[in-house]
């Protein structure tokens, strides 16, 4: 069971009890806004996505790390971080990171002190090798986050995507093990 601190956070595993919060995350609007491929419209759907979580936390072969993220001073839901393993290489895991987080908490640094734990955790603890991460470019938020992290940005793709009645360009960003301050 994963369980991560910062300052102001906790990180944590999700368990059967976060039922609840987890569809009121993946429920919601504006968090969800540019996470159309992962919101769900249901608590039947919301059920079934958090078995199939605690399930796959359960394989020796994890392929889903994404956290619950609350505040340590009163347990209050952030949102959710982490990454899924889309490959296992003998150079080690490569993963695709992401986080969704609620409006309210926006702008005030919350997911950047998420991000870098998450990541160190990748790194020291994990055996990841690269991860890579985006956002479409107008998610400017987004992006500085991935920045402050210290993450390289390798690609934009023009009119690369359909979202929301129109296309939009897509900004694409990676850490390798190597390029993280205490990498190998």
């Amino acid at each position: 069971m994963i369980y991560l601190e910062t300052d102001r956070l906790i990180l944590r595993d999700y368990v059967a009890e976060d039922l609840d919060d987890y569809y009121r995350l993946k429920t919601d609007d504006q968090t969800m806004y540019y996470m159309g491929d992962i919101r769900l419209d249901s608590m039947e759907a919301a059920r079934e996505d958090l078995k199939n979580v605690l399930e796959d936390m359960a394989r020796e072969e994890r392929e889903f790390y994404f956290l619950h993220m609350e505040l340590k001073d009163n347990h209050e839901q952030v949102g959710s971080i982490g990454y899924t393993v889309t490959d296992n290489t003998p150079a080690g895991k490569l993963v695709h990171m992401g986080y969704f987080t609620y409006p309210k908490f926006w702008g005030k640094g919350y997911t950047t002190e998420a991000l870098k734990k998450v990541i160190e955790y990748a790194f020291t603890i994990d055996n990841v090798y690269r991860i890579t991460t985006g956002c479409l470019a107008e998610n400017i938020g987004s992006e500085r986050v991935m920045q402050k992290c210290g993450m390289i940005k390798e690609a934009e793709h023009v009119d690369y995507e359909w979202h929301d009645g129109r296309m939009k360009t897509r900004v694409e960003y990676r850490l390798l093990k190597s390029e993280y301050p205490m990498g190998t």
